[in-house]
């Protein structure tokens, strides 16, 4: 292994590097250009962007020195994805044959991704086998004396780095069901319902876990900028709590609906509350992203499951608590879509950065849509707002919701088309089932609430379109799951050696949203 230096890229002393051994190669290794460094002047040989963290671990890092264990075990995960491993073996190949110095504009070196690569490209087994939680000697920790072989150790991996917005999973195949359900294709509906039922027994335990026995880990990502993830937790929890009330569970809805509206009172202020008090976040409009819309998104999902319950059950109690929900849902949507256009308009957008969560944007409006058909659908009296209000509001929101696909997927033929971003499934397309399949829906019961018949025509169209599109997000991420695991599935992860931990980015369901 040749010689490895960290140099900041301003430092104009290229003829040190190399000394020893052949010559050297200079390799930028950041993901952004550095500001008001012209690219003719620049002292370097390559740059190699893909290889530096990526965008949200970047924000989630903002350059806290105290967060650097926690940053470290991250990256040296996303150092084996598919987003990362060319570039990575790019640099790998380049450290083995010459003297390298990694080229960074960060100005704490000692607590920078730099730092991270070096030590990941020199220290012995860390190109093959050197796990991402291993602690830096400094940090006063030592590795496991032994490992779980096999499946053991990649569910604990998959559990210990379990995304925040996991349950997306849940809440798509759950809202595709119900577009099956009102569609009248009972069957296909019943077999969703269960898939959902299946992943939701799976993740709610898994998030248990990780709060019981990673804490530190799930409090991090509990005061980073994808915080609203969490949210997923009751969306899911009521959007299943929804779907059994029409097939008569009204029992096993409520007990749906209480879990999710606990879930909605301790994250929906917690989670703002969180951000709001901590001092270890950075002051910048770069920290907002679509998963915000997920704070109105949970609001809504409960004015969706109170109301469709008020339906069946005697009493105020629930007609009320949809109608407040509603209510507070529509102002924390307009809320948050002044932050996200703002973030959008006047600060630059990296194409790595668009993730597939702009798509709640949409979905949060068309949840709005539905909670006020549900409501519509209640006693006169019991609603507190006219039938004339909710239905205008509703139908200027669904307007709204169909300007915004055009839009969407314009951004995302720039994305992919433009721009090259290799079209790889990501837990963020979950976050786009969801929405595809809340606006079939939308459309459908707004049409038959209104006697629409257009409308209701084209939202059966529609809901097959979800299907298609679940259909095929389901089958990427089996297939991603599979091949994320080739080692395992032949036995090649003899016992006391494990497979190199996999990025959650393209596995479900922790990867990133």
């Amino acid at each position: 292994m040749s010689e490895i230096i960290c140099r900041r890229i301003d430092e104009q002393t290229p003829s040190k590097d190399g000394e020893v051994g052949e010559v050297g190669e200079r390799v930028l290794v950041d993901r952004v250009w550095p500001e008001g460094l012209r690219r003719q002047d620049a002292p370097l040989d390559e740059w190699l962007r893909e290889v530096a963290p990526s965008i949200e671990l970047q924000r989630w890092y903002g350059h806290h020195p105290q967060r650097f264990g926690e940053f470290r075990r991250r990256y040296l995960t996303e150092l084996g994805d598919q987003r990362h491993k060319y570039a990575a073996a790019r640099l790998r190949d380049l450290a083995q044959h010459r003297s390298l110095t990694l080229l960074t504009s960060t100005q704490d070196m000692d607590h920078s991704h730099t730092a991270v690569l070096a030590e990941w490209l020199t220290e012995p087994g860390s190109r093959d086998e050197r796990r991402p939680d291993a602690a830096l000697p400094e940090h006063g920790r030592t590795a496991p004396s032994s490992r779980p072989p096999g499946h053991r150790a990649a569910v604990s991996a998959a559990v210990a780095n379990l995304n925040a917005g996991a349950l997306a999973f849940v809440m798509g195949t759950g809202i595709v069901s119900t577009a099956l359900y009102v569609n009248g294709a009972d069957t296909a509906s019943a077999v969703l319902l269960w898939v959902a039922l299946a992943g939701y027994a799976v993740l709610v335990p898994a998030y248990g876990w990780r709060l019981l026995r990673r804490r530190e880990r799930f409090v991090a990502d509990l005061l980073g900028p994808r915080a609203f993830a969490f949210l997923t937790l009751a969306i899911s929890s009521n959007v299943l709590a929804a779907r059994f009330v029409p097939a008569g569970h009204t029992a096993v809805a409520g007990a749906f609906l209480a879990f999710g509206t606990l879930g909605w009172v301790v994250l929906d202020y917690g989670i703002p509350l969180a951000l709001i008090t901590t001092l270890k976040r950075g002051p910048s409009l770069d920290q907002v992203n679509g998963t915000w819309f997920l704070w109105s998104v949970g609001t809504e999902s409960v004015a969706v499951a109170a109301a469709s319950l008020a339906r069946v059950t005697p009493g105020h109690a629930l007609a009320v608590l949809a109608v407040v929900c509603w209510a507070v849902g529509l102002m924390q949507y307009l809320l948050t879509a002044a932050l996200v256009l703002a973030r959008l308009l006047a600060r630059p957008v990296q194409p790595e950065g668009l993730m597939t969560s702009v798509w709640i944007f949409m979905g949060a409006a068309a949840i709005a849509v539905l909670a006020g058909v549900r409501l519509i659908a209640l006693h006169p009296g019991t609603t507190m707002l006219s039938r004339p209000l909710v239905i205008g509001t509703s139908v200027v929101l669904w307007a709204f919701s169909s300007w915004l696909i055009p839009l969407l997927l314009a951004l995302g033929v720039w994305r992919h088309a433009l721009r090259r971003i290799p079209l790889r499934y990501e837990l963020g397309w979950w976050n786009l089932v969801f929405p595809v399949g809340m606006y079939a829906v939308t459309t459908h019961e707004l049409g038959r609430a209104t006697a629409t018949s257009w409308m209701t025509s084209v939202g059966r169209w529609e809901v097959w379109i979800a299907v298609v599109f679940w259909a095929v997000v389901f089958a990427a991420m089996v297939a991603a799951r599979l091949r994320a695991h080739p080692t395992t599935a032949h036995g090649s992860a003899g016992a006391g050696q494990t497979a190199r931990p996999q990025s959650t980015a393209s596995t479900a369901p922790g990867a990133l949203p």
